[in-house]
């Protein structure tokens, strides 16, 4: 069963929700790794540590990523309604609960499930 317009409508605002909320905590990220970094450039003593710097570049490279994904699924939104939500692997409607959780998924199932 495909989406109806009702569902397709709730998934691109909960896309356009999860969009804000990466891009705020992506900016926010940032901009600490910025002052953290002047900091470090002033001689505070209490520079950030190098894994603590590591994980944040490992976090900002998940939220770009996810970004990315869900940038690409308001693309399939908008340029083919009545295909999204088909899983890419075996073309069955992706269940809406699924969607409701990850709207931005391309397949019926979590990988390595």
């Amino acid at each position: 069963m495909s989406l109806t317009n009702a569902q397709r409508k709730h998934l691109e605002g909960r896309l356009q929700e999860e969009r804000a909320r990466l891009r705020r905590d992506l900016d926010r990220s940032l901009a600490l790794q910025e002052e953290d970094h002047a900091q470090d450039h002033a001689g505070d003593p209490l520079g950030t540590d190098k894994i603590d710097v590591e994980l944040e570049a490992s976090n900002e490279t998940r939220m770009s990523r996810e970004l990315e994904e869900i940038d690409a699924a308001l693309e399939r939104l908008y340029r083919t309604p009545e295909r999204f939500g088909i899983c890419e692997e075996t073309g069955q409607p992706i269940p809406f609960e699924r969607l409701d959780i990850i709207p931005w998924a391309r397949t019926c199932e979590q990988a390595g499930a």
